[in-house]
């Protein structure tokens, strides 16, 4: 291992999260008492410009009346892009009006660490304007060539930064690429076009201590698609992914939830292990396979996420 380790973020769980127009106030009181580990309000892409100010007032309105900690959840905003005269009110008014309720603010289409920076000052200097006492984290929506390019700069570039999340949508039209599907596989494309991009993602994350989450899927009229694009991510380490539609809250959850057979071969060994240890041994058989300590650090991974998860759901 080497000296240089970087902490994990601040712990959260997020198998699942839930996208919610800001111009919706029905659905963001469903939202709220939904299976979703995580929502996240959006004033973005999901909001004609039009609705952008009665959506900023949904928000914070929504922020102040429903007790989404007490519902087990934990809330987010998607503000608008830098490049567009809506963010800064975003920032101002949410953070300002509702930030002590607020737990993370979603950044979209980030490109490079400066953009982290500028929301990162902004919230600073709200919080303490405010006297708030709790620290609102920052999430980077990499959905860009450039941000992809940036990705490892991105992930450092604040204090504040918990999480990227990979947006097929836009980083197929940033890229150019020849497909109008939003996160299901192509037929032109011998595999799974995403891989590469999600994969050097979620290094750039677990290098750096952060949760790397993978964004929507289109068609929420296929469920097996949605499963099969999940267990993609999570098979290259992603530990969450966004619903657009009710019923994608429970696929999700299901993928990243790992399975009671595998948490109990888990727990297996790292028993057989503490025993090969208490022996002398660095090395044990289970099941006539080797287990070492990269099978211990494997397991403890999986022993770790089921912990959170049961101690989540025994809170809300």
């Amino acid at each position: 291992m080497s000296f240089t380790q970087y902490k994990p973020a601040k712990l959260r769980v997020q198998r699942c999260e839930l996208a919610v127009p800001g111009s919706n106030p029905k659905m963001i009181e469903k939202a709220a008492d939904s299976a979703a580990d995580y929502v996240f309000l959006d004033l973005e892409d999901a909001v004609a410009p039009d609705d952008k100010f009665q959506a900023r007032k949904n928000v914070i309105e929504a922020l102040n009346d429903i007790d989404w900690a007490g519902k087990g959840k934990t809330v987010s905003i998607r503000i608008n892009g830098l490049d567009t005269h809506y963010m800064y009110r975003d920032v101002v008014d949410v953070v300002e009006q509702a930030g002590d309720k607020l737990d993370t603010i979603l950044i979209p289409k980030v490109g490079n660490p400066a953009d982290v920076y500028m929301v990162d000052a902004m919230v600073t200097q709200i919080e303490e304007a405010k006297g708030f006492s709790n620290r609102i984290g920052l999430e980077a929506l990499i959905e860009t060539a450039l941000g992809m390019a940036n990705v490892e700069a991105i992930a450092t570039s604040s204090p504040r930064m918990e999480a990227m999340h990979f947006g097929v949508a836009d980083y197929a039209a940033s890229n150019r690429a020849r497909t109008v599907n939003i996160g299901g596989l192509n037929p032109d494309y011998p595999g799974d076009q995403w891989h590469h991009a999600i994969s050097r993602m979620t290094v750039a994350c677990r290098a750096y201590g952060l949760r790397p989450i993978d964004g929507p899927f289109g068609d929420f009229n296929d469920p097996d698609g949605f499963m099969l694009a999940a267990r993609r991510g999570a098979a290259l380490g992603i530990e969450g992914k966004w619903a657009i539609h009710p019923s994608q809250i429970e696929l999700a959850n299901e993928v990243f939830s790992p399975p009671e057979a595998e948490v109990t071969k888990a727990h297996r060994i790292l028993e057989e292990l503490a025993k090969a240890a208490a022996e002398g041994r660095g090395a044990a058989s289970l099941d006539g396979k080797m287990i070492d300590a990269a099978s211990a650090r494997m397991a403890e991974n999986v022993v770790r996420a089921a912990e959170a998860i049961a101690e989540k759901n025994s809170a809300s």
